[in-house]
């Protein structure tokens, strides 16, 4: 019979890693508050309730803070793809991401997407772990947008990589709070109203 090796992870290291996974899920619920420039490494810090310089032991810089957050977010959304049965049509696949996007904004805990020309973008150019996740994404769902068009289902004249980026914008679409801080909706039926004009349009029907 063979024996699998298994690997020993120590209490020590065991410590370290749930402190990292407390700052990345503070640094992220503060950049979906505050964004980038507004957030403060010493906000951060009194927030998971450590001292800065053992902050700076995990990362070394509010750029590489906010990599990470953006990284985890990246992460769930591959994991919230890969659950979405292949044989779906494609839009109903592309619908149901463009719905998580927004239930994960309007909880608070889709980081506010960087500035064109910020430190942050920069940083996120440069991690390997984010360009990546960001390129399967993007080829997954623009594998179901081309498939959709085929079908006739989404607008054969609008090119894909501009309802890619449609898709996107959800992240950082700021009708979503505009509706939230009115009242009268609850997050449901402000998700509904967005997936209507954002998929059917405006045109009266």
């Amino acid at each position: 019979m063979n024996s699998r090796n298994v690997v020993k992870v120590s209490f020590k290291e065991q410590m370290l890693q749930a402190r990292e996974d407390a700052i990345i899920r503070t640094v992220n619920l503060l950049l979906a508050e505050k964004g980038f420039e507004a957030m403060t490494v010493d906000e951060v810090a009194a927030s998971v309730g450590i001292a800065k310089a053992s902050l700076y032991k995990h990362f070394p810089s509010k750029e590489d803070l906010a990599a990470a957050a953006m990284v985890s977010v990246m992460r769930r959304a591959q994991a919230f793809i890969a659950t979405l049965p292949e044989q779906a049509p494609p839009l109903e696949n592309l619908r149901a991401v463009v719905r998580w996007i927004m239930e994960v904004k309007l909880a608070g805990e889709m980081p506010s997407l960087p500035s064109q020309n910020s430190k942050l973008r920069a940083t996120l150019m440069a991690n390997a772990d984010y360009m990546d996740g960001l390129m399967e994404a993007s080829d997954v769902l623009g594998g179901w947008i081309e498939a959709a068009q085929d079908q006739g289902t989404l607008n054969r004249g609008i090119p894909a990589i501009a309802i890619l980026y449609t898709v996107y914008a959800r992240a950082c679409d700021p009708v979503l709070e505009f509706l939230k801080m009115g009242g009268q909706y609850s997050d449901e039926q402000i998700i509904d109203l967005v997936m209507s004009t954002c998929f059917d349009g405006l045109n009266a029907r």
